[in-house]
This record gives C-alpha cells, sequence and structure tokens, in this order.
C-alpha cells in the first residue's frame, strides 16, 4: 500500500495530476495486461450494479473489441483461478470494493464524499484465487463511468468516434502500467450542451437516420457527453418535446447518469411545444395574470412526471417562445411579479417531493431582460443556482460581485457557439476562437460562477472542437491556461488522428480559429474586406487559400480510415469558408470594375458564379462522406442575409457584366511610401514603431515596455485578436484602489508628422460585466501630458454600438492628441481595469485608410 497512499499523497499536494499516462503496449512486471496473446481479460461487474456501470461495462467491452479485435467477456462472479480480471464499481456501493477497502487492499479514502472523482488501480489477490486486479471505481455513478471511459480514450478511443467517424488505434496488445491513477472532482460541477436551432440541419439529419429527435438518437449524445466528461443536456427544443416524442428519452438520460434541463425559457421541466400541444387543456394563455391557475397545473404535470429523474429545475417564466414577458409598466412590478411565480414553482416541488425545495437542484436563468430585473434588485432563493448568460455572441453580460455572499445554490454561466438572433443569426459552421473561450470562462470561474457551464451548440455539428474545449476546461480549469493554450489543438489533433501530424494539423485549426473568427460568414460580403487599401482582401484571401493548401496536403497523406473524420473537423471548414471568402473578394473586384466600366468585370463576375456553385459541391461533398452519415448537417443557409434572419432561399450576389469596356488595366495600388523609420538611429533597445505614410501600427503585445503593480500583472493571450495576441491584466477579480498607481504599457514611436492626431485602441468586445456606471475604462497619454480616461463598454448590449462590437469583433475607442515636433515619443496605456483584451493601437495622423483588420504592423524589432 507503500505505492498507493505515495500517489494519493502527490495528489493532494499538487492538486489533480494531468498527463496520467497509463496504457502502455510494452508487457513488463510492473504492467497489467488488458488484452495479450489473444487474450482479453475479462471485467467483473455486480450483477445488481446501477444501470450506468452495466453501461460503461459493455461500453469498455465495445472499446477493447474495437482496438484489439478482442472481446472481453464480462462477468458477475469470481471464480478461483482467474489471473487477472478488472474490476469496475463504484467505490462505497459496491460490495466487493467495500471489502477490499475494508481490508486495506484498495484505498478508497480520496474518493469519499467526492462529486465525480474517480481512480484507477492495479492491486494483488483481490480475493481467494484471483492473482490481480484492475480496479476500476469513482465516488459516485458517474465518476466510474468517467474512469471506465478515461481507460477507453487512452486506450485509443476517441469521445468522437461515432460523431466524427475519428477510427480507432489499432492495437495487437495492451497494457495498463501499474499503479494508483487518481482524478478529483471536476472544477465546474455540472457541464453540459444546448442542441438548438435545430432546423433544418440536425432535425432533417435526425428524421433521416433515426425516424426522428428519438432515444435511438440521444444515445448518442447521452454516450458523447461520458466520453467528454459532462453530465448535464438541454434537449432540443424547436418544435421538439423531449419528454413527450419518445417517453424513452428521459429514462434513458437517468440510466446514462445524464443530468437533464431545460432552456431558460422552459420552465418547470416542460418544452415550449408541450404548451403548443397541451394549450387549451390549461387554459390557454401563457400569462400569469389571467391564467394562473392553469400555468400552475401544467408546470405541476410536468414536474410530476419527471421528478424520480436527475434534474436541474428551471424557473421563473419569460414569453411564450422565447420573448419577454408583457411590460407590467415598472422594473419593480415585473420582477416582482417573478419573484411570485418562482414562488409558486417552489411550493409544487416541495409538494410532489415532499421534501424541502432547496434538496431539489434549481436555476434561474438572468437571460437578457431578465438581468436587468436582477440588477434592479430581484431576489431569488438562495439555494438557485442564477445562471448568469452571455450576449448570445460570446461576451459575458455580468458576473457576481467580488464581494458577493456566498450562495448556496451559486453561480453559472450560459454561453454561445451558435445563435439566431442580431444583428445576424450564426448557424452554419463553427466560429469559435478557443483563445476567447478560454479568457471569458476564466473570469466566470474566477469569479465565482462554477456551478453550472451550458453552451448552445446549435446543431452539435460542427462544433466538435469548440465542443470538447468547454468541457476538457471545465472539467479542470488549472489544465489549460493563456501560456499552454495553443498546444490545445495539438493535443485534440493527436487524439483524433494520432501522433504522426498532430502538430501540423493543430496548427491548421488554430489558424482556422483566427481566420473565421474575425466575421460571421452571415456577416461577411464584398465590402467587409478592402481591397484598394493595404492590399486587405487579396491577403486575406492568399491567405485562406494557403491554409486550405496546407489542409488539403495532410489530407493527401493521411491514411484512407482517417478521411472522413478529417474532412470534417479540418478540410471542409477550411474549404468552406475560404470558398466564401474568395467569392465576396470577386465580387468586390466585379463591383469595382464595372464601376470603372472596365471589362475585367466580366472575368470577376464569372468567378463569383463558380464559387456560388462550389459552395454548393462543398455541402455536397460533406453531405456524401461516409455515405451520407451526415446528410443535412450543413444545410443551415448563409449565403444571401439582408437582416438578422436567413433567407428564405441561398442567393448569389448580384454580378455586373460590362459590355463596351474601354480600359482592361487592373487595378495597381499607389506604391508610394512614406515612413519615419529613417528617423530611428541604429537599432533601438527596445521594441519602436514608426509612421508610415500618415500613420503608426501598433500590436498591442509589442510593448516597448509594461509595468505590473503589485499583485496585477499583464498576460498576452495568444490569438485572441483578429490579427493575433492580445494582452489583459490579471488576476481577473482585482479591484483597484483609488490614488493607487495604475498598471502600464508604453510604445515608442518615431513620427514625420505633427500637430494633431488620432490614436485607435482596439479592445475585444468585453462587455461591462462588472456593472460599472462608466464601464470599464483605459487611460492614456502621449509623452508628458495629462492622461485621458475613456470608457471602453458603457453602451447597453443591443443597442447600436452592441451590434457593431459584435458584427466586427472589436470594439474602436478614439482619442485625440498633439505633438510639436516629429521625433521619438511614447504613448502610455494606463489601465487598472482587468477583463479588457487590448488588441491593437493606431497612431493617425491623418493618412490612415478603411480596412477591417488595420494596417499591418510598422515595427522595429528590438534586439534578442
Amino acid at each position: 500500500m507503500k505505492q498507493s497512499f505515495i500517489a494519493i499523497l502527490i495528489v493532494f499536494f499538487f492538486g489533480t495530476i494531468h498527463a496520467q499516462d497509463f496504457i502502455t503496449e510494452t508487457r513488463s512486471n510492473n504492467s497489467f495486461a488488458i488484452v495479450s496473446d489473444n487474450k482479453a481479460t475479462p471485467i467483473y461487474i455486480d450483477q445488481n450494479a446501477d444501470t450506468l456501470i452495466h453501461i460503461a461495462a459493455h461500453l469498455l467491452q465495445k472499446d477493447i473489441a474495437a482496438v484489439t479485435g478482442h472481446q472481453p467477456q464480462i462477468i458477475h462472479n469470481l471464480s478461483a483461478g482467474l489471473k487477472q480480471v478488472i474490476i469496475i464499481g463504484i467505490v462505497d456501493k459496491d460490495p466487493l470494493l467495500v471489502g477490499l477497502a475494508k481490508d486495506k487492499k484498495l484505498n478508497a479514502n480520496a474518493l469519499k464524499g467526492k462529486w465525480e472523482a474517480f481512480q484507477l488501480q492495479t492491486i494483488k489477490s483481490p480475493t481467494k484465487g484471483v492473482d490481480k486486479a484492475l480496479i476500476i471505481t469513482g465516488s459516485d455513478r458517474r465518476g466510474t463511468a468517467y474512469a471506465v471511459l478515461e481507460l477507453s480514450k487512452q486506450l485509443g478511443v476517441s469521445p468522437w468516434y461515432w460523431w466524427a467517424d475519428v477510427p480507432v488505434t489499432k492495437r495487437h496488445n495492451t497494457y495498463f502500467k501499474n499503479g494508483v491513477y487518481f482524478y478529483d472532482s471536476p472544477s465546474v460541477k455540472y457541464r453540459g450542451i444546448f442542441i438548438n436551432d435545430e432546423e433544418p440541419a440536425f432535425g432533417g439529419w435526425a428524421r433521416e437516420k433515426f425516424g426522428g429527435i428519438n432515444s435511438k438518437m440521444y444515445v448518442h449524445i447521452f454516450e458523447l457527453l461520458l466520453r467528454l466528461k459532462g453530465n448535464y443536456l438541454w434537449p432540443a427544443m424547436w418544435g421538439k418535446a423531449f419528454n413527450e416524442d419518445d417517453p424513452e428519452n428521459p429514462k434513458l438520460a437517468h440510466a446514462y447518469g445524464i443530468v437533464m434541463g431545460t432552456s431558460h425559457h422552459e420552465p418547470m421541466m416542460r418544452a415550449q411545444k408541450e404548451w403548443t400541444t397541451h394549450k387549451k387543456e390549461y387554459g390557454g394563455a401563457w400569462n400569469y395574470y389571467t391564467n394562473k391557475e392553469g400555468l400552475l397545473k401544467f408546470w405541476e404535470d410536468g414536474f410530476r412526471r419527471n421528478k424520480d429523474y436527475d434534474n436541474i429545475v428551471t424557473l421563473g417564466m419569460r414569453g411564450d417562445g422565447d420573448e419577454p414577458m408583457p411590460d407590467l409598466g415598472s422594473i419593480e412590478a415585473n420582477y416582482q411579479l417573478l419573484e411570485s411565480i418562482i414562488k409558486d414553482q417552489r411550493n409544487i416541488i416541495e409538494q410532489i417531493t415532499g421534501r424541502p425545495a432547496h434538496e431539489t437542484p434549481q436555476m434561474w436563468a438572468l437571460y437578457k431582460e431578465v438581468q436587468e430585473y436582477y440588477d434592479r434588485g430581484m431576489k431569488a432563493p438562495d439555494d438557485v443556482t442564477l445562471l448568469l448568460c452571455d450576449d448570445n455572441w460570446g461576451n459575458i453580460r455580468r458576473m457576481p460581485p467580488s464581494n458577493a455572499r456566498k450562495r448556496s445554490g451559486g453561480y453559472g454561466i450560459y454561453y454561445h457557439y451558435d445563435y439566431v438572433g442580431g444583428p445576424r443569426n450564426y448557424k452554419w459552421i463553427n466560429t469559435n476562437n478557443i483563445a476567447r473561450v478560454w479568457e471569458q470562462m476564466h473570469i466566470a470561474y474566477e469569479y465565482g460562477a462554477d456551478k453550472v457551464w451550458i453552451v448552445n451548440v446549435g446543431d452539435l455539428k460542427p462544433m466538435e472542437l469548440p465542443i470538447s474545449f468547454f468541457l476538457d476546461y471545465a472539467w479542470d480549469v488549472k489544465r489549460w491556461n493563456a501560456s499552454n493554450l495553443r498546444s490545445y489543438y495539438t493535443y485534440w489533433a493527436e487524439q483524433q488522428f494520432g501522433k504522426s501530424y498532430a502538430k501540423e494539423i493543430g496548427d491548421i485549426m488554430r489558424k482556422y480559429a483566427l481566420y473565421a473568427s474575425r466575421r460571421k460568414p452571415e456577416l461577411l460580403n464584398a465590402n467587409t474586406y478592402s481591397i484598394l487599401n493595404y492590399n486587405e482582401a487579396e491577403k486575406i484571401t492568399k491567405d485562406w487559400n494557403q491554409l486550405l493548401e496546407e489542409a488539403q496536403k495532410i489530407y493527401n497523406l493521411i491514411p484512407a480510415t482517417h478521411k472522413d473524420a478529417y474532412y470534417q473537423l479540418v478540410l471542409h471548414p477550411v474549404k468552406a469558408y475560404g470558398n466564401l471568402q474568395n467569392m465576396y473578394t470577386a465580387h468586390a473586384w466585379n463591383q469595382y470594375y464595372a464601376k470603372q466600366n472596365n471589362t475585367l468585370a466580366n472575368e470577376y463576375a464569372e468567378k463569383v458564379k463558380h464559387f456560388y456553385q462550389q459552395d454548393s459541391l462543398i455541402t455536397l461533398e460533406y453531405h456524401s462522406i461516409n455515405n451520407g452519415k451526415w446528410n443535412h448537417m450543413m444545410a443551415q443557409k448563409h449565403i444571401g442575409y439582408t437582416f438578422w434572419q436567413e433567407p428564405r432561399v441561398q442567393r448569389m450576389p448580384e454580378v455586373q457584366y460590362v459590355t463596351n469596356g474601354t480600359d482592361n488595366k487592373p487595378y495597381a495600388p499607389d506604391a508610394t511610401i512614406k515612413t519615419a523609420r529613417d528617423l530611428i538611429k541604429g537599432t533601438p533597445d527596445r521594441n519602436s514603431f514608426y509612421e508610415q505614410n500618415g500613420y503608426v501600427s501598433i500590436a498591442a503585445v509589442h510593448y516597448s515596455a509594461k509595468k505590473d503593480i503589485g499583485s496585477l500583472y499583464w498576460t498576452t493571450i495568444p490569438d485572441i485578436g483578429k490579427c493575433g495576441d492580445g494582452i489583459t491584466l490579471n488576476p481577473v477579480t482585482y479591484q483597484h484602489k483609488n490614488n493607487q498607481a495604475q498598471a502600464v504599457l508604453e510604445y515608442d514611436i518615431y513620427t514625420y508628422s505633427q500637430g494633431d492626431f488620432e490614436i485607435q485602441a482596439w479592445f475585444s468586445p468585453t462587455l461591462n460585466f462588472n456593472n460599472e456606471k462608466e464601464g470599464m475604462q483605459y487611460a492614456i497619454s502621449v509623452d508628458n501630458e495629462t492622461p485621458q480616461t475613456i470608457s471602453v463598454n458603457k453602451e447597453a448590449v443591443d443597442s447600436r454600438d452592441w451590434s457593431m462590437w459584435v458584427s466586427n469583433n472589436i470594439i474602436i475607442k478614439k482619442s485625440k492628441h498633439h505633438i510639436n515636433q516629429p521625433g521619438r515619443h511614447t504613448v502610455k496605456i494606463f489601465c487598472n481595469t482587468p477583463g479588457l483584451v487590448l488588441q491593437k493601437l493606431i497612431v493617425d495622423f491623418g493618412g490612415l485608410q478603411y480596412s477591417y483588420l488595420g494596417p499591418s504592423e510598422t515595427i522595429v524589432h528590438k534586439k534578442k
């Protein structure tokens, strides 16, 4: 037992051991054979074990067979003569494991009282006549299932083996390295996904493959969640009723250990569709003033139906169909009504369960206007989890105050990877940069929002990578940080495709995330990137085409067994978004040359047609892979938007032809460059920037100098910006004190201009999550002038300013300055507001031209 004690002591002292690799293909005296010499070690589970233990054991049985070709037997008795056995059970419920712990053969102390913790451990002589055992156990039934599926993952079965056709890693022999491998409780208690906006893609696919969104389909989602160490699901809801469409759905969810919930506007375990179907039975009006008794009966029937399953009950009420409730004339009247509704809903819970309401997990979502009620004083019972929300575009709206009293229900986060609403829908392909996801969820966790994390994933595909990251980070927030975030792409690529090209594939996916997150494809048009200024559109298009070459090269090199998965996860998104960018760049040139009466317009018109047709062919190609397994999944419309809602049909951008053109010379940009670079004498000892054609362009992370203050320090976040990295202050919960010195960034610039000028500061579209009156602020000065304090984000969500922020994925703030002479000057950024992410600075003396990303950096690098 000395080995066990030391291993657990290491875990308790240093925290969770992240890289616990316990599978090998090499036999040794220090290993346990899972499959060796064409024999698979049997799996033991108690006949009376929880259903989830049986499910996990059968998944392991299937996984071992898929990896090795040898299927282990599942047994329920340990007979003498067994040399080795795999034992699966819950640490304090399985009689055999309880006995082993009592005999001090199994160290169960580390698991006692934990939530979803688990352990894998080899021991000798577990019972009379059995030589050796691999004990797979958890503190509860989900913990045990996670332990089993962690073994499967390390054997070479990706969590995405079914949902993305990732092939298993084939091994002839496989062994478990002797020892104790302990995994502590997750950082976030409830971790899950919301299937939403599911038509026509997810719904069409499910009806074709399973006859509907039913238990035959949901079993795959439940298994995926377990393999990703998730435990919580909001089911598909638009025109769907999880409990009524297939009564096996809730039973199956419970068997798989999945905690069910409902979306923020579907209280008391009832789907919106159920009200549409049954409203005549309950009085007909979704109005608490006029139909209180009908609504209470509707909710009572729903909760009674689901009371025996694991649920988090959504409380409160919004208007029917995810709309605001009717305004009662004042904020106070509105939220007082909601308080009354929640009180009545909790009374239903107590009456049906016969227990105090706090013994049933409950959640109240502060979504849209409901957050305003909370800000203005609405109260919820202490045991109810307050689900804070983002703005539907990945920017968290509100955090609990740093000095807030601890609540037994705690706080959670509802986040979005997909959305239907203003300023525009985005549902087609993944455009989520995990750098931004990490930065926002890191803030959430540090502010104590750690009870529930749920993310709207739309049709689930093609969100595989960001779903994995969201749940991996929720499981262990210490595992990923700003310094190693880039390595997540390689880590994930290796899980799906093996080590051979993991680095190259990870780099392709990282670049894709950076490029695609700049602007949602539904918002993309001919005017997004400038064709005339800084050669921007051509550079962007070239970047996409180069990325496609890199992705296609790997596709040509990987084994045939991996091509379907690679196409879905890597090649398709690069090809699809890149093709769209090519189409809009061609459209921009077509418009330009048509205005010039230049026959080159005709060439670009044909290119627009070509790329528009390619879009359909790329979709068809996706729908054809693996014999059409994923037909419909790329059916979301993404071309031809004119306002927030998608068009009824896609339409090619309108092109123009020139019949009697007078000139076919292509546009040539002015090559004249005026620069202050020669003012920099020698090589500067720190980063310096120079004026070029009337502007200075600066990447914020390339500061000339920085100053941290006490515990407040600057941190670089890789790839979070529109052009690359960004810089922010940590710790994110830091509270500035009056008259305290500020953290500073300095940027040395050399100019040939003098007089008045403007400085643009480009920030990530962070919201005023601390609800400060003037929003988050920074101060800026040039040389020794008095710093100007500027508010970044005091404007309201859903305002015109906010729409620009999220559409352009940037907040640009401007300040006016003056210098009396050219030469060297120093721009200083002062800040004590953690949460702001500075991406770029542009000093404009009047030469700056429009571009979406701003001009390239004008920098002289310091010596290394």
